[in-house]
């Protein structure tokens, strides 16, 4: 199975967030550092902000914050939510295919795709951001976990 590119970069703004220091990131900050672009991590932020596994704050001293909820959530459920519950294949298409009354495969790739999430449930956002991943996060988003330097004037 394939993530999507939103579900993907999800994934990385809540790892990033997870070695946040008490600079709070802007989502500005966040897609520099992440290297993607702004709009694309506006979009995510505002869905895990619905999701209450982000907290975005306006303003002077404001910034992107990791919720509690965000900290413990279960990776499998994260991806389970921005991912859907779509099937694997699409066989009742435009076009339906002419197997889709007896086919073993969809089943097969039914069970596929729960044993994937399966797999990822017992992990946490926080699980994620241990050694070697934390320390790496830390070093991309700044020396003490707080947002990348800005060039000067």
């Amino acid at each position: 199975m394939r993530l999507t590119r939103f579900t993907d970069l999800a994934l990385r703004v809540l790892m990033r967030l997870a070695v946040e220091g008490d600079d709070l990131p802007t989502t500005r900050d966040v897609a520099a550092t992440m290297r993607v672009p702004y709009t694309h991590t506006a979009k995510v932020v505002a869905r895990l902000q619905h999701l209450g596994l982000v907290e975005a704050r306006r303003g002077r001293g404001g910034g992107l914050t990791l919720t509690a909820a965000g900290r413990a959530a279960s990776v499998g459920g994260v991806v389970r939510e921005l991912e859907g519950a779509g099937d694997v294949v699409e066989c009742e298409g435009t076009e339906p295919c002419p197997l889709r009354s007896a086919c073993l495969l969809r089943g097969a790739l039914r069970r596929a795709q729960e044993a994937f999430f399966g797999t990822l449930d017992p992990l946490t956002v926080e699980d994620l951001v241990g050694a070697p991943t934390g320390p790496l996060l830390l070093g991309i988003t700044g020396t003490s976990g707080g947002v990348p330097e800005r060039p000067g004037p």
